[in-house]
């Protein structure tokens, strides 16, 4: 399967998040509000740090994702269809809430900037991690599958190293220039 396929089925299980996000009742919010607090308090702490540690902060834990579910995609790539959702609905469920409170251009000039990168970046790296693991899980039950799986690895490592690259331009966007759009 070309690798354009492993990016529209990323797309596309990121499409599914954000429509069960947008489809998400307002009311769920009432539901995790402890949750939503305990978050707040956490982000709280981490904002107090410097600029530079919060950049690094939020590159090393967006490129931890990505290679955590890189590794765990030979277990039949669950935790990159559950990353792709449970991040397009985060994004469609909590931009709700935030354009009820707020506007619709506060929420894109929160997202826009450094989601230009970090976007592609999940997709890009979530699909490195879904051809990978479905290469590894064919690799155990086909003959002859194992010869696919070095240079499988090797194709994905380069495409997740390039949506890791992506990721330093986001966490820096996002450490000093949201900010500033947002006040």
């Amino acid at each position: 399967m070309s690798y354009k396929k492993w990016i529209f089925i990323a797309i596309f299980l990121f499409g599914i998040g954000l429509t069960l996000g947008f489809a998400t009742p307002a009311s769920v919010s009432s539901l995790i509000s402890e949750d939503i607090a305990a978050l707040e308090e956490q982000l709280a702490s981490i904002l107090a740090l410097p600029k530079f540690l919060i950049a690094i902060f939020i590159f090393a834990k967006n490129v931890s994702v990505l290679l955590l579910s890189f590794i765990l995609s030979p277990i039949f790539c669950l935790v990159p269809i559950v990353t792709l959702i449970a991040n397009g609905w985060i994004l469609s469920f909590v931009s709700t809430l935030v354009v009820q409170e707020t506007s619709l251009g506060f929420v894109l000039a929160g997202l826009l900037p450094h989601g230009i990168f970090e976007l592609p970046a999940l997709i890009l790296g979530q699909a490195a991690a879904l051809n990978f693991g479905t290469i590894a899980v064919l690799a155990l039950f086909r003959k002859g599958g194992r010869n696919l799986l070095l240079p499988s690895l090797r194709l994905n490592v380069k495409y997740l190293l390039i949506a890791v690259a992506l990721l330093l331009p986001a966490a820096i966007i996002e450490t000093y220039i949201t900010p500033l759009l947002l006040t």
